[in-house]
């Protein structure tokens, strides 16, 4: 067997142990909500809400993980996110826009920044720390120039989608008055897992997902391997920044308002998915499905400290802070154990 293959299928070994673990952990925590926290966990509705609430971030997270996997970095997506909803709330509201519009304008702002940002990091080599960093600090700063004030959209096409639910045949359940209740999801959901699709298609069986899992490796072996690092990197910031703006228009049918201090945080969140999920910091290995569970269970660990009556904002970052340092000691593992090998 040539090394080629022998690397190729370590680095598949690697992704399936981490996505396996995660995905054990997410269930156990589940399960401990069930038995610790009442049976309101036991609910579908339950788990759907924790979809319809994360839809934005699981989009997000998964064009961090792509990132990640070239062993880059994006800390604008929240900026982007931001921005995507003040503006598209403004066109809505004070220009009578329509919807389509406003899809028009969050995937030109993700396209924008993924063709400026992927530019800087891939063609003219500055770090895309720095790089997302000053994207972030510009989204900011535009959310705020575009309007200061939050407000809610009243357009009557935006309000009739965002109220919108999709009903989940057979999952419902009776409420305290005992009439049944019809389990749903909103439009958001569907399109985060339409994108949770796409990209583990991608990902898994196609030579573009190949490439990124190669540059993300080790890009001086993939430069001899006839690959063209600099079009990848670069592709992989456009994509994770065009799903930043995708991610922002579900975030925005989420919130149903624009405000600058919109998706505050969510790029760490986005990372800490992904890390959680399984994805490496080094690049390399990493898996879509994965950084879905891994959303899942930041989700789930919020909940449970909220049930417990921890609401005070330090204990949540207390239990991610403690499931990070879970996960980055396992990929350490890992690590050793792939430089064993």
């Amino acid at each position: 067997m040539s090394s080629s293959n022998q690397s190729k299928r370590k680095k598949i070994t690697d992704s399936n142990l981490l996505l396996t673990i995660t995905i054990v952990v997410f269930f156990l925590m589940y399960i401990g909500a069930i038995l610790f926290q009442g049976k309101g966990f036991l609910k579908p509705q339950t788990f759907f809400n924790i979809l319809n609430a994360n839809a934005a971030l699981l989009i997000l997270s998964c064009g961090m993980s792509l990132v990640m996997i070239t062993g880059g970095i994006d800390i604008s997506v929240g900026g982007v996110t931001a921005l995507v909803s003040m503006c598209c709330a403004v066109y809505l509201d004070f220009h009578d826009g329509n919807v389509l519009g406003a899809v028009a304008i969050a995937l030109a702002i993700g396209l924008a920044f993924g063709i400026v940002q992927g530019f800087l990091v891939a063609y003219l080599d500055i770090q895309p720390f720095i790089v997302s960093l000053a994207g972030m600090f510009f989204a900011r700063g535009m959310t705020t120039i575009v309007n200061t004030n939050p407000f809610n959209v009243a357009n009557p096409e935006f309000v009739a989608m965002k109220d919108t639910r999709i009903v989940v045949p057979g999952m419902g359940s009776i409420n305290k008055l005992g009439k049944y209740v019809n389990a749903y999801v909103e439009i958001g959901v569907i399109v985060a897992i339409l994108v949770v699709i796409v990209l583990f298609i991608i990902l898994k069986w196609t030579r573009l997902g190949r490439y990124f899992y190669a540059v993300g490796g080790n890009s001086q072996s993939a430069l001899m391997l006839g690959i063209n690092v600099k079009r990848t990197k670069f592709l992989s910031h456009l994509i994770c920044s065009f799903l930043a703006g995708i991610g922002g228009f579900v975030y925005f049918m989420h919130v149903g308002s624009g405000a600058a201090s919109h998706a505050m945080g969510a790029e760490m969140n986005a990372i800490a998915s992904s890390i959680i999920g399984g994805t490496m910091l080094t690049g390399g290995v990493g898996n879509i499905i994965g950084t879905f569970f891994g959303v899942l269970s930041l989700s789930t660990i919020q909940n449970i400290v909220s049930s417990a009556g921890l609401d005070q904002a330090w204990w949540t970052g207390i239990t991610i802070a403690a499931m990070l340092c879970l996960f980055l000691v396992v990929q350490s593992v890992v690590m050793t154990r792939k430089n064993k090998k």
